[in-house]
């Protein structure tokens, strides 16, 4: 598969499984269906610079949320693709789906699927499974904080090599703040290091602000961050995004 053919089809998938999870959550609860549905949040953000360098970077992001009785269901959905010089300087395809199943008003258990393409960083793949349990520590109108952890497994592939496998723990932490009834804020960061080899480690983080200017559409900058203690040969362990765009919510 082409590297742009691959590009499309890995959020194209993610979105297949998305459906299919939420057709299954919708049918084993349908008489609460009715009183719920799913909160949906498109983002786009572009740069373009022309002169001594010719540059070109476009991402678009789709996040959904789904609160209903005991049950929370979270979607996301990411896509980035840069040009400097008609050099590729960015192609990715990101995703995640999870469903939390409440055991009291705090504690709940977890099953979440992570997946990645990226060309420059040289991943054909990154399929990663978690489950486990959570607790919010902060949960109220204004404020959310959770904390999550289990173990997961990997399959990850880069270009030119073999697949490889392994078991993993899995850390995680979520933070949310309605500042204001116009602006709010986003927090998160996952810890994965190896069962047997801690020092081999993947870490994630993302923070975001977003102000309404109406009361569907929102500016937002937003930070994301991935670290890989051991990345693919002649790769950086660091990669950093940081992205001013406009939102849309239905």
């Amino acid at each position: 598969m082409k590297p742009n053919q691959c590009l499309i089809a890995t959020p194209l998938s993610l979105l297949g499984l998305a459906g299919v999870a939420t057709g299954v959550l919708a049918q084993t609860s349908a008489a609460e269906a009715s009183k719920s549905t799913w909160k949906t949040t498109a983002s786009v953000g572009a740069a373009l610079t022309r002169g001594n360098s010719d540059t070109v970077t476009a991402t678009a992001t789709l996040n959904s949320e789904r609160k209903w009785g005991q049950n929370e269901a979270f979607f996301g959905a990411a896509g980035t693709y840069g040009e400097t010089d008609d050099v590729t300087t960015a192609a990715s395809a990101t995703g995640f789906l999870q469903y939390n199943r409440l055991f009291s008003e705090r504690l709940f258990g977890f099953v979440r699927v992570d997946a990645l393409h990226d060309d420059v960083a040289d991943i054909a793949y990154r399929l990663t499974f978690s489950g486990g349990a959570g607790y919010y520590l902060v949960k109220n109108e204004k404020i959310t904080l959770s904390l999550e952890a289990g173990p997961g497994y990997v399959l990850e592939k880069y270009h030119h090599q073999d697949q490889r496998d392994y078991a993993t723990i899995r850390f995680g932490e979520k933070f949310t703040w309605q500042i204001s009834k116009t602006a709010r804020l986003w927090q998160s960061l996952d810890y994965a290091p190896k069962i047997d080899d801690w020092a081999d480690y993947l870490l994630t983080a993302e923070i975001g602000i977003a102000t309404k200017i109406t009361e569907s559409l929102d500016l937002r900058v937003v930070a994301t961050d991935n670290y890989r203690s051991e990345p693919a040969p002649g790769r950086t362990e660091n990669d950093f995004k940081l992205v001013a765009g406009i939102g849309y919510t239905f």
